[in-house]
């Protein structure tokens, strides 16, 4: 077992899917002169643990926004937090990557626990641009009221650029999908980890710059893929792990039990590969 405190295991877990089309996922998908077709796009949590701590990354989406947007739940977030030995009472801190309905679902599931988020992604979903409906139609209302309670009552951290989550894990903000879009960088016994987030929602993005439909700077996501490009050709990024790409599970090691088929380690601790 890793006995250093700055490295963790990473684990990646599917809860949820849909099918869609490219021209829906790739934004102005008509100027690529390549053919429409049908596109799966899973959805993640990640959790990011060793001896010494427990840190939640993303909360996945709650039940109702879930099903007001036919998506189809493989297992819910709580369940499958549960599975991993995480309970409420535990109050992991939480590193919320955007506001998002399928990021920021079921925060209130864990009403103790500490949020870190960019300072930019709580000022615009607090702003005058929030409701309009090219951005609102990504968001719960009763979410973002939740995440503004959490901070009323000062269990809310929020930083600009960059900051030190815990030792050997740091949230990077990178805008572009949203204003305080951030990426999550944990040390691992496999190299550095980066949990891009909505940064990169299929790998195709980050290999052909092909920027997802939903953005609110493209200038930035154009800038944030070439920055995470950057970070791998450097070496500090030697795993990237996508948002939404139904390959992503596949490229690491399979988790088994307790969620066999639905969740993959990196760096694993405690146990044989």
């Amino acid at each position: 077992m890793n006995r250093h405190d700055d490295h963790y295991e990473v684990i990646i877990v599917r809860y949820g899917t849909r099918s869609t089309t490219r021209s829906e996922v790739y934004l102005n998908h008509q100027l690529y002169h390549e053919a429409d077709g049908p596109i799966d796009m899973d959805y993640f949590v990640w959790v990011v643990r060793n001896d010494a701590r427990t840190i939640l990354v993303d909360t996945g989406f709650s039940h109702e926004g879930g099903a007001r947007r036919g998506r189809t739940t493989l297992v819910p977030p709580a369940d499958a937090w549960r599975a991993l030995g995480i309970e409420p009472s535990d109050a992991p801190p939480i590193v919320l990557t955007h506001a998002h309905y399928d990021h920021v679902g079921n925060i209130t599931h864990f009403p103790d626990s500490p949020i870190v988020i960019a300072a930019a992604e709580l000022d615009f979903w607090s702003g005058p641009h929030a409701h309009h409906p090219l951005f609102a139609h990504s968001v719960e209302d009763d979410e973002l009221a939740a995440l503004r309670a959490a901070h009323r009552a000062g269990r809310v951290r929020i930083f600009t650029g960059s900051i030190t989550v815990a030792p050997g894990v740091e949230m990077i903000q990178v805008g572009g999908h949203t204003p305080g879009q951030s990426v999550v960088r944990v040390q691992t016994a496999e190299g550095p980890v980066l949990l891009a987030s909505d940064a990169v929602h299929y790998y195709e993005e980050l290999e052909r710059d092909m920027p997802f439909t939903s953005v609110a700077d493209l200038v930035e996501m154009y800038d944030g893929f070439a920055r995470i490009r950057s970070l791998v050709a450097d070496g500090a990024v030697r795993h990237v792990v996508s948002g939404h790409d139904p390959a992503t599970l596949s490229r690491f090691t399979p988790l088994g039990e307790p969620l066999p088929g639905l969740a993959a380690v990196i760096g694993r601790m405690g146990g044989a590969e």
